[in-house]
C-alpha cells in the first residue's frame, strides 16, 4: 500500500522539542513535509497574513528522512503554503504539535497549534492537535508518543468525520499512569483575565497578560475531566460556527 503524505506543523517552532517527537512518530507512518513557524507563535489563534510578504526556507539536515521548511508566518500561515505551494499534492493527513501546555477547553481559541489544524480541515485535509500539558520547554514527551501513534493510525484507517478536527490533549504523567483514551466533550471553562500593569525607565505604562483559568464545568464527560484523571482527551472540533440552534428564534425577530 502506498505511504501517506503527511504534513507536520505547530506553533512553538520548528526546533521546539514538541515538533521533534511527533515527527520522530510519524515518519515512521507515512512521508512527512514539515512546515512550522521560524519562531513561537503560541496564542496566534487563527491569524493569517495579510499585510507584510510571507518566506520560505528548506532546512532539511542531512540525511534526514523528511522534507523540513520553516515558515516566517503563523501556523495557519504554514499550512496554507503547504498545501498550496510546497507539498506535491495535498496531504493525506495533517498533524499539529506537539504543543508545549493544554489546548484544552476554551484554549481551542486561542492556540495555534489547532488553528493550524482547522485550517488544513477547512482546506479538506485530515487533521489532528496534539498538545502535552506541560509548558516546558524541556517536557518529556516520551510518554506521548505510543498514543499518537495508534490515534494517527485509527485517524488514517478510520478517517475523520468531514468538517471535523480532532483536538488532543495529552496528561502530563508517566506512561503507565495513563488511564486510557476518552472522546469528550469541550469543557464550559475560562479565563478570567488581570492586566499586571507597570512602567518602564521611561515612564510609559505597560501591561503584561495574566489570569487564571476557571472550570465550573461539574460534567464527566469533559476533556477537564479526563484530564484531571489522567486520560488522554479527545475532543472533535467543528469550525463551522453557526450556531444553528439560534436561527428558529433569530428568524423571528423583527426586521420590518
Amino acid at each position: 500500500m502506498k505511504r501517506p503524505l503527511i504534513l507536520v506543523t505547530n506553533d512553538d517552532g520548528i526546533n521546539a522539542p514538541g515538533i521533534k517527537t511527533l515527527i520522530s512518530v510519524i515518519k515512521d507512518i507515512g512521508d512527512v513535509i514539515v512546515v512550522a513557524p521560524d519562531s513561537p507563535q503560541s496564542g496566534m489563534g487563527h491569524a493569517i497574513t495579510i499585510n507584510s510578504t510571507l518566506h520560505s526556507s528548506k532546512i532539511t539536515p542531512k540525511n534526514s528522512e523528511t522534507i523540513e521548511y520553516s515558515c516566517s508566518g503563523t501556523p495557519a500561515d504554514c499550512v496554507k503554503l503547504a498545501i498550496n505551494e510546497l507539498m506535491p499534492r495535498k496531504p493525506d493527513l495533517c498533524v499539529s504539535g506537539i504543543n508545549h501546555g493544554s489546548n484544552s477547553s476554551i484554549n481551542v481559541i486561542y492556540s495555534g497549534t489547532m488553528s493550524a489544524a482547522i485550517e488544513a480541515g477547512i482546506e479538506g485535509v485530515p487533521a489532528i492537535g496534539f498538545s502535552l500539558l506541560d509548558y516546558s520547554w524541556n517536557a518529556d514527551f516520551s510518554q506521548s508518543k505510543d498514543f499518537i501513534r495508534k490515534i494517527t493510525l485509527n485517524a488514517l484507517n478510520n478517517g475523520i468525520p468531514k468538517g471535523v478536527v480532532l483536538n488532543v490533549n495529552i496528561p502530563a504523567v508517566k506512561k503507565s499512569d495513563i488511564m486510557g483514551v476518552k472522546i469528550c466533550r469541550q469543557a464550559k471553562a475560562y479565563w478570567v483575565e488581570e492586566f499586571d500593569k507597570r512602567k518602564n525607565p521611561l515612564g510609559q505604562e505597560y501591561y503584561w497578560l495574566t489570569g487564571k483559568f476557571v472550570n465550573k464545568d461539574p460534567g464527566e464527560d469533559t476533556d477537564e475531566w479526563a484530564l484531571k484523571n489522567n486520560y488522554i482527551s479527545i475532543v472533535p472540533v467543528e469550525f463551522d460556527l453557526t450556531a444553528h440552534h439560534a436561527i428558529q428564534g433569530i428568524n423571528e425577530w423583527d426586521f420590518k
